[in-house]
Order: structure tokens, then C-alpha cells, then sequence
């Protein structure tokens, strides 16, 4: 049976910039502005599982993303590691979201395009690792949804999973369709090529924007997510320096003092 999967993936800041990031002071959301962006490492280890499902039983793989317009190159690597198609979702209306609303969002893409017989997760993004959106798309779309998967295979219209437990695996097997998470333990994800790279730029890539998908607008976006920010407050972390004169011994004596005064138990 051909496998028609679908893999939602994150553009995240990387690692090496992760110090220019700022909150901004009146959105309170992320100012990623001038950072490089890259697809989440175990979000390739979602693809790769994909990838490796497509391969054995034929069928297609698509790459779905929300973020801003300039994270089409992140979708292109995603093509070229062997995903045939991508959809980026992009409007304005939909920065800010939180988790629930970003599975809204990408919930309503996977409805409009399907069906699908798999959509495949990284079991959490590696910026916010909150580990929610792939159970909340299985809610969404009213599908059976596993996370914590480090083993996966297909028969029979059914994936055999293992799944990670405290004290060891459990084994699942589940019907298709279903939402999946993985974690990295399930592969290790290929390297696009060059001539990945090459075929990448003739494969179908579509935006979406609020428009063009069935989203609900009390959903989307930071005005539709449950979780919002609150103050934010910098700590001050001044110090005062005070220079301590005399022989070893008054030095001493005078620390000693002075750790008393702040409430220090000296043994």
C-alpha cells in the first residue's frame, strides 16, 4: 500500500545565535529578526522516518511549516533530504501563536491538502520543547496520536511502534491514519546532497496564507492563543564594591563583619 505522509517541521534559531535573541518589549513574543533559522534537529529525524516509510511502500511525503516567507530555504532542505512537496504556512495572523493555535493552523493545512495516512512529528521543537503540538494536531483532526516513539515500522494498514517508557519500551500497534511523534532514538536523519539540492528547486513548494486554509480566526495567531504573556521584568544585578583596608588580620575581621550584617551563619 502506497503511504501518503505528511511532516510538520520547525524553523528554530540557530543554536549558535541563540544570544541575539530578544523578547520584544511590547509584543512580548520573539524578536528573531537577523538570526540564522534552521529546521529543528529532531524535526529531521521526523522527516528521515517519513522518508525511510515512503522508500519501502511507496507514496509521497510533504513538509508542513508555519513560519515567516524567509524560512523557504529551511523547506528547501527539507526537499532536499527527499520530501516530494512543502507547504509554508504565512500571514501575518498568524504570529504569536501558541501551541494550540500553531496546531490549529497546521491542522487546517493537513485537512485541506489530504487525506493523509501519517502525519509525523518531532516529539518536541528544539527552541520551546514544549512537547504539545503533535498531540494537540491528533486532537484536532480527531486522530489516534503517540509520542516518545523510538522504533516504527508499517504492515497491514498499521505502524508497530515502541514507545519510551521510565523503565523501558512499550510496544504499540495502531491503526492508520494517525498523528506520530518521534523522538531522535528512531534514526539518523540523511544529509541533503547536491543533487538533492538540484531536484529540490523543481519540487512543489505552496504558501498558504489565512485565506487559503480552513482556519477558525478565534484560533490563530497570538489574539487566538490561551497562553499569553505576562510582565516581563529584568532583574538588576548591580553590585556594590566597597574596598577593605588595613593588615591580613582587620581584613579578615572586617568580612567576617560584613557577612554577619547580611544574615551569613558562620560556622
Amino acid at each position: 500500500m502506497a503511504l501518503n505522509i505528511a511532516v510538520c517541521v520547525k524553523p528554530v534559531p540557530d543554536s549558535k545565535q541563540y544570544d541575539k535573541i530578544r523578547i520584544d518589549p511590547v509584543t512580548k513574543t520573539w524578536d528573531r529578526s537577523g538570526i540564522t533559522m534552521v529546521i529543528g534537529d529532531i524535526d529531521k529525524h521526523a522527516i528521515e522516518a517519513a522518508l525511510q516509510l515512503r522508500d519501502k511502500n511507496t507514496g509521497k511525503v510533504a513538509v508542513f511549516t508555519m513560519a515567516p516567507e524567509s524560512t523557504r530555504e529551511n523547506l528547501i532542505e527539507a526537499l532536499a533530504m527527499g520530501a516530494d512537496e512543502a507547504f509554508l504556512l504565512s500571514d501575518k495572523a498568524f504570529a504569536g501563536a501558541d501551541t494550540l493555535a500553531t496546531s490549529h493552523t497546521l491542522a487546517a493545512a493537513i485537512a485541506k491538502t489530504g487525506p493523509w495516512d501519517l502525519i509525523i512529528t518531532g516529539n518536541e521543537s528544539d527552541d520551546g520543547s514544549t512537547g504539545q503540538v503533535s498531540a494537540q494536531i491528533g486532537e484536532w483532526l480527531g486522530l489516534p496520536h503517540v509520542m516518545n516513539i523510538c522504533s516504527l515500522d508499517y504492515s497491514d494498514n498499521a505502524v508497530n511502534i515502541e514507545v519510551m517508557a521510565e523503565d523501558g519500551t512499550i510496544e504499540y500497534r495502531i491503526g492508520l491514519p494517525a498523528v506520530l511523534g518521534v523522538t531522535r532514538k528512531v534514526n539518523k536523519p540523511r544529509i541533503a546532497n547536491i543533487m538533492g539540492m538540484l531536484k529540490a528547486k523543481s519540487k512543489p513548494l505552496t504558501i498558504f496564507s489565512a485565506g487559503d486554509i480552513p482556519v477558525d480566526s478565534g484560533h490563530i495567531g497570538l489574539s487566538g492563543s490561551p497562553t499569553q504573556p505576562g510582565d516581563i521584568n529584568a532583574p538588576q544585578m548591580n553590585r556594590e564594591a566597597v574596598e577593605i583596608k588595613g593588615d591580613t588580620h582587620e581584613i579578615a575581621d572586617r568580612i567576617m563583619h560584613e557577612l554577619i550584617k547580611a544574615g551569613i551563619r558562620i560556622k
